[in-house]
């Protein structure tokens, strides 16, 4: 790779790192003390424009950023490996369209993949947050989906703004890549 190839894919990785994090400051909060955010739609635009591993970089370095700055320094860790995972998801959807999704269609299902895995990931961790406090297995996973509807309206967010975003981002990193 090139030095400046470099250069532009640090910058690039930093950039949607920043975006995550932002994205994820914007947030709404809920009753059940989770929050909607625009981090996820950050997390899959950084995934679609650089790649599985540069995209899940950028995302769980912008999660772990917030974090860190806001109180649950505990769980920034957590977040990196969920956006590693997450990002699985969503590579094996853009897989499915040949590494090249053209239409907007294709963003939604891609963005489904993902919500899929983002939810899981919220599922399985709250259940063993729970776990470890002490609940039992049934009383656990009950009680952590109480936190999922904030991951669902999160995830319909996402695939909104990514399906607006992706194909002008797209034109503009070829352009700039060119």
């Amino acid at each position: 790779m090139k030095p400046t190839k470099s250069i532009q894919a640090i910058t690039l990785t930093a950039l949607f790192a920043a975006l995550t994090f932002i994205g994820t400051t914007i947030k709404i909060p809920l009753p059940t003390g989770a929050f909607v955010h625009l981090g996820n739609a950050m997390l899959l635009l950084a995934i679609l424009l650089l790649g599985y591993f540069k995209g899940a970089l950028a995302g769980g370095l912008g999660f772990a950023i917030f974090d860190l700055l806001n109180g649950y320094a505990t769980e920034a860790p957590y977040f990196i490996l969920e956006s590693f995972i997450v990002g699985l998801f969503a590579i094996f959807a853009i897989r499915l369209f040949k590494n090249n999704p053209t239409k907007i269609w294709q963003i939604i299902v891609i963005g489904i993949f993902t919500g899929i895995g983002k939810i899981i990931m919220t599922q399985v961790k709250n259940t063993i947050v729970l776990l470890i406090a002490g609940s039992n297995l049934s009383n656990a996973f009950i009680a952590a989906s109480i936190k999922l509807p904030a991951t669902l309206i999160n995830v319909v967010s996402t695939i909104i703004i990514v399906s607006i975003l992706y194909f002008p981002l797209k034109k503009l990193n070829q352009r700039l890549n060119g």
